[in-house]
């Protein structure tokens, strides 16, 4: 795949790059986090929503919306799916890290999309973007095999276990709380994912 910058100008249909805001002593905190050789998330960690950021982040970023800290760390280099919010999502690269995205605007009526759409961006370590809510998404991948950390703010409860069944339509591809998710068929993911993503199952290193 082609690897564009989140400084090109490409990157501004999907996001922006978050200035203004100090996360140096987040990304150090990031640094006592696991990197499994597998990818985990972890929606709030209290370590990193005990930082000063933490408050710079609901008042400056989210308007002063409840927001939650957690992170996405591991191994990977492929699509597997795509996830979308209603909101926006603060990504915090504590290591390089490569996002493939794409457009909510591209899925079609019957909730598919084509996986030739999808574009591919580095976040250099340290830096912050935002992923604008209509931002198609899914776990990080590192560069060049490595390993990769990066924050992961959303609002509050965002991810977290629903409490109700979802079925049919836009409803049936909700997964967690305030999350939609779209599978490929070869994204190993938990029996049962809703699946949506055709073409093929985009690999960073192809």
């Amino acid at each position: 795949m082609k690897i564009y910058s989140v400084t090109d100008e490409r990157f501004k249909t999907y996001g922006r790059v978050v200035t203004g805001i100090d996360f140096s002593e987040l990304c150090k905190a990031m640094e006592e986090t696991p990197c499994p050789e597998d990818v985990i998330y972890v929606p709030g960690d209290p370590k990193l929503e005990a930082l000063p950021v933490m408050k710079e982040l609901t008042d400056k970023t989210y308007g002063e919306l409840q927001v939650q800290i957690g992170y996405c760390n591991g191994h990977n280099c492929m699509l597997n799916a795509f996830e979308y919010h209603r909101s926006s999502e603060i990504n915090v690269a504590v290591t390089d890290a490569i996002l493939i995205l794409g457009r909510q605007q591209d899925i079609t009526e019957d909730f598919t999309y084509d996986t030739s759409l999808a574009e591919a961006f580095l976040i250099p370590a340290g830096t912050a973007v935002e992923v604008y809510a209509t931002t198609l998404h899914y776990a990080p991948c590192g560069v060049k095999g490595q390993g990769f950390r990066v924050t992961v703010v959303l609002p509050k409860g965002t991810n977290l276990d629903l409490e109700a069944a979802h079925t049919e339509g836009e409803d049936g591809h909700l997964t967690a709380k305030n999350k939609w998710l779209l599978g490929h068929p070869e994204g190993g993911l938990p029996e049962g994912s809703p699946m949506g993503l055709v073409g093929k199952n985009l690999n960073i290193n192809e």
